[in-house]
């Protein structure tokens, strides 16, 4: 019996401009299983990081889609995101746990050790993510980690791959969801030709069984 397939978990490049995205997203949702987009902002006024939210938001809820922000519970709640991604700190997961939970989706992530992972999923995280967008931690560390997460723990595991070769180890390994950034992108064939890849990539193979 096959593992089922990964699904696909995207992040988006800090964000000025959110008009050319919404092309990116009906691609995303046409060839690949989409649970969750990450939506981030590089705008340094709080209006204006309101306003690329709540016009991408939408886009993705409407075909069953999370959309999640990073860092900031209280925002996510305003902005009508299905909840946040907090990266490395435990106060501030403890306080998205406690302030948006459980009605909203609260996510970890840059977590650092073995231990820092399984507090998190002990807290009440709804998924652990290894690897990260610009992080150092090598793709073989990230295979390991979510390896070893996936065959102890139940709470989902998503796992960041740096480039579209990253993407079958980290289906082997057992990860519950495939995060992709850069890999899509920057990739200078497109997005749509990168997701389709990417969707053949994710498909179950007997390697993967469980």
């Amino acid at each position: 019996m096959l593992k089922d397939a990964p699904r696909l978990y995207l992040i988006t490049p800090p964000i000025a401009d959110w008009t050319p995205y919404p092309p990116v997203f009906e691609a995303a949702v046409a060839v690949c299983d989409v649970a969750c987009v990450l939506l981030r902002t590089s705008a340094n006024d709080d209006g204006a990081k309101e306003r690329i939210v709540r016009a991408l938001a939408p886009l993705v809820q409407r075909h069953g889609v999370a959309c999640l922000v990073a860092d900031d519970p209280q925002w996510a709640v305003r902005v009508n995101a299905d909840g946040v991604h907090i990266d490395g700190s435990r106060e501030r997961l403890d306080v998205a746990l406690r302030a948006i939970k459980p009605g909203h989706i609260v996510g970890a992530g840059g977590l650092p050790t073995r231990d820092a992972a399984m507090a998190a999923g002990e807290a009440g995280a709804d998924y652990v993510m290894f690897g990260a967008p610009g992080g150092a931690e090598p793709h073989a560390a990230v295979v390991e980690r979510v390896a070893w997460w996936a065959e102890i723990f139940n709470v989902p595991c998503v796992g960041y791959a740096r480039d579209l070769a990253s993407i079958g180890d980290l289906v082997r390994g057992g990860a519950d969801f495939i995060a992709l950034g850069d890999a899509v992108f920057a990739d200078p064939r497109g997005a749509a030709a990168t997701l389709g890849d990417a969707a053949r990539l994710m498909a179950p193979t007997p390697e993967a069984a469980a």
